[in-house]
């Protein structure tokens, strides 16, 4: 069936997260750390777009469970919404990791990281667009730039723990940096997760 239109509940609700998600990425890509007082912002902040990720997956199976019929399966509703989510947590994850460590100069790795996570946000809210519009074949584009990036995401990761380990002597600071790359590529693969499901339900209505 999929969505009747822009307007339907579920294709509203997920066009939000999706742009919440996104919002969320901007802040976390464009946020200036300055000095050790700004992390209190900055993740505060992460935490903020967190809760309000956390109110939105509480509607939607609060409207799945009191749903009769849905426009696509309710489990791939489900499944898409709190993929998505999964997204968001990462992000804020890594914004508490920033503060718990102090750390204030974000290197050229994670720049990179940043860059291609704000990127799969971009993909990923153009999909749910299009899942709302009924574009189904459209979206595959979307699947398949999102997992490139998660790629791109791999070959940093790889780079930047052989570059930590080469040029880094304090073994506290080796432990905070490797952490943060792997929580920058887990945000990656959950994105990857968003563009797998949302093959998935291509797959069963197109």
């Amino acid at each position: 069936m999929v969505f009747k239109s822009k307007q339907d509940k579920f294709a509203v609700a997920l066009i939000n997260m999706s742009q919440n998600i996104k919002e969320s990425a901007d802040y976390f890509a464009d946020f200036k750390l300055n000095n050790v007082s700004d992390l209190k912002v900055f993740a505060d902040t992460m935490k903020d777009y967190e809760h309000k990720g956390d109110s939105m997956v509480h509607d939607v199976i609060k409207d799945l469970n009191n749903a009769f019929i849905t426009p696509i399966e309710r489990e791939d509703i489900l499944q898409l919404t709190m993929n998505m989510d999964d997204v968001l947590d990462g992000l804020e994850h890594c914004s508490a990791l920033f503060e718990m460590y102090s750390i204030i100069d974000a290197d050229e790795y994670m720049l990179k990281f940043v860059d291609a996570i704000r990127k799969c946000t971009y993909e990923i809210e153009l999909a749910v667009q299009l899942l709302s519009t009924k574009k189904m074949q459209s979206i595959r584009e979307n699947a398949i730039k999102i997992k490139d990036l998660e790629s791109y995401c791999d070959g940093i990761q790889r780079q930047s723990i052989k570059n930590l380990f080469s040029v880094e002597k304090d073994p506290i600071q080796l432990i905070k940096y490797k952490e943060i790359y792997e929580s920058l590529e887990e945000i990656a693969d959950f994105c990857q997760t968003v563009a797998n499901t949302l093959e998935t339900i291509i797959m069963k209505n197109a």
